[in-house]
């Protein structure tokens, strides 16, 4: 138990008080917070082992309802996660009941403190052989695997906390390669749609032939090969959530046909005169601009309202930060281990090589570095010479005439300070604007204007 880290929940201060003093000596970290709401954005952020869950939250009616609405959001997005629930005295059937939805133990209070420890130490332990470490994983399972500590990045998972649970259509823009699936993924598993299914299409790579009968099905003999019924993603992905992926390159005449599907919220199945309902959430992603994307030559606008309830902007790599060396010890691990290789770390140069680098093909390009690194690497360690950066993104580079910085003669200081302020000057100093350019909040672009003065 001394190298866990146990977070309470509870609206009563002079409890979350008495535990945490309780606690301390007996852990590696006592997170404490009153307000339920908050839980997922902490387990997003932290590694938590141990959850103390109270049923009841700002209510004198002992339902438990609340308490075991949260025993279910954690266990559907943190299975690992060991939750011990907090009941009042003559409530001992609530907890039985939040035993069989996946509650680890349960503690009537008042307690006696021995009997918290134990019963911390015991489902503690039992956790170990079944929590999953963040670095030990490829691809994300959880939205716990967005990895970054960085202010963009802690801003971004502060939007996705608060969009999530909306039924809002969400616009996820960003780079090639900065993750924005990960963030659709992230979305869907914080909604209320979690329990449905996640259906993503890359609607970018189908042909105009493709896209009414992938999209919205077909029924036998529509056409030459049809020689089945088949379901499109839009009824797939009923009652759960679409990712859209790569919106921003589908024809004209296919940005028709999806604007009155989701205007009248019913596909027409190729070869049917029969709308059949669907009731989804969307999510669609784009590396193109807003600005472009809003040019009506080539995206209508009345598509993009309906898209884009709420943007999210994905930061490029670049603007990270310390998030590099943290994404690279990440990747370095899941390889490792995947290639069984006893690799210590990153040496100092093979590190300054990184947080030097522009990383135009942004968090993928990093994690195929690190993974030719890996296979390559003939030392206990990364060094500088087993780096070797994407040859396709040095030539599009080389292309364009841009100049690698280097932290030598522009820092990353230096480099958001300039880029902050740019986007302020072409916006006149309309704030909104430049933070949303930024991908930012306002709240997060006045706190860098105050760091950087200006």
């Amino acid at each position: 138990m001394k190298k866990a880290t146990i977070l309470i929940v509870d609206d009563d201060q002079d409890l979350l008080t008495a535990v945490r003093i309780l606690l301390k000596p007996k852990v590696k970290q006592v997170l404490v917070e009153k307000n339920p709401e908050n839980l997922m954005h902490i387990l997003g952020r932290e590694a938590v082992d141990v959850v103390l869950l109270d049923m009841n939250f700002k209510s004198a009616i002992n339902t438990g309802n609340e308490g075991l609405y949260w025993l279910g959001k954690i266990k559907s997005n943190y299975p690992h996660i060991q939750v011990v629930m907090i009941t009042a005295y003559g409530a001992v059937d609530l907890a039985v009941r939040s035993l069989k939805q996946g509650a680890s133990d349960f503690i009537v209070k008042p307690w006696q403190n021995e009997l918290l420890l134990q019963t911390l130490h015991t489902v503690s332990e039992e956790g170990k052989d079944r929590t999953v470490s963040k670095t030990s994983m490829q691809k994300p399972k959880d939205e716990n695997d967005i990895v970054g500590k960085s202010s963009v990045m802690e801003d971004l998972q502060y939007k996705i906390d608060k969009v999530a649970p909306t039924e809002a259509n969400i616009l996820i823009l960003g780079e090639n390669g900065t993750g924005k699936d990960l963030i659709a993924q992230a979305l869907h598993k914080r909604s209320l749609r979690t329990k449905g299914p996640y259906i993503k299409v890359d609607v970018g790579a189908l042909t105009d032939t493709l896209f009414e009968s992938e999209l919205f099905g077909y029924k036998k003999g529509a056409f030459t090969d049809a020689r089945e019924d088949r379901q499109g993603r839009f009824e797939a992905a009923n009652g759960g959530t679409l990712f859209l992926d790569e919106i921003g390159n589908i024809a004209l005449q296919q940005q028709a046909k999806l604007l009155s599907v989701l205007q009248n919220r019913q596909v027409m199945p190729l070869g049917s005169y029969q709308g059949i309902p669907v009731d989804i959430r969307l999510l669609s992603a784009t590396n193109v601009p807003l600005k472009t994307l809003a040019d009506e030559s080539k995206f209508r606008k009345d598509l993009i309202y309906r898209i884009n309830t709420v943007e999210i902007q994905v930061p490029p790599l670049r603007d990270r930060g310390e998030d590099i060396v943290l994404l690279a010890n990440h990747f370095l691990d899941f390889y490792s281990k995947k290639y069984h290789k006893n690799i210590e770390g990153l040496e100092k140069e093979a590190l300054q090589k990184l947080k030097s680098y522009h990383f135009p093909g942004n968090v993928r390009e990093l994690q195929y570095s690190l993974e030719r690194a890996v296979i390559m690497a003939e030392e206990k360690s990364i060094r500088d010479v087993d780096i070797l950066f994407s040859p396709i993104e040095q030539e599009q580079l080389a292309d364009s005439g841009f100049v690698q910085p280097t932290l030598s003669n522009q820092s990353l200081e230096e480099m958001e300070r300039k880029a902050i302020k740019s986007a302020i000057d072409r916006y006149s100093g309309n704030i909104s604007k430049a933070a949303r350019e930024l991908g930012l909040t306002r709240a997060a672009l006045y706190r860098r204007m105050e760091k950087y003065d200006i």
